[in-house]
């Protein structure tokens, strides 16, 4: 085999393709959130605490993406600024459990109407039944990475 034939090439590489995607994303999101004084991991945050209440910093860490401790400066940080409640006192182990309050509500309906937004403009160009075949295709990717051990040949 001649050197640089086992390279990835970029052009029809469906991960690199993936990853220009999520770039993408996360630049036209931070775009949109930027105006309202949040982040990404900001916006992330305060989605995952109004569908899931209580959770704990290192759940949230995993849900947004970002080290316990970069969600911890965030937490403490929306904390100051009342978007966010934690418990003094953990009910279980050492958590502590963190709840949105009516503040963190509030801009977090502005944040997910903008959101929202680029979300339509990202499928704009796809009809109902494209969008719906590559989500089952992105959630097949996901369940397929997650599920075989890394180095383990898949079937």
């Amino acid at each position: 085999m001649a050197q640089g034939d086992d390279r990835i090439q970029l052009e029809s590489s469906l991960g690199y393709l993936l990853k220009e995607a999520s770039s993408a994303l996360r630049a036209a999101m931070e775009d949109v959130l930027r105006p309202l004084g949040m982040t990404v991991t900001h916006y992330s945050c305060l989605e995952l605490l109004a569908q899931r209440p209580g959770l704990s910093n290192s759940e949230l860490a995993r849900g947004a993406f970002v080290t316990r401790q970069s969600m911890n400066v965030l937490l403490q940080s929306l904390e100051r600024e009342g978007q966010v409640t934690r418990a003094t006192e953990a009910t279980v182990g050492k958590a502590l459990p963190t709840e949105l309050t009516a503040l963190g509500r509030r801009k977090l309906a502005a944040a997910s109407a903008a959101v929202r937004g680029v979300e339509s403009r990202m499928l704009a160009g796809m009809s109902e039944a494209e969008q719906a075949t590559a989500f089952r295709a992105l959630q097949s990717m996901v369940r397929s990475l997650r599920d075989t051990p890394s180095g383990a040949p898949t079937a």
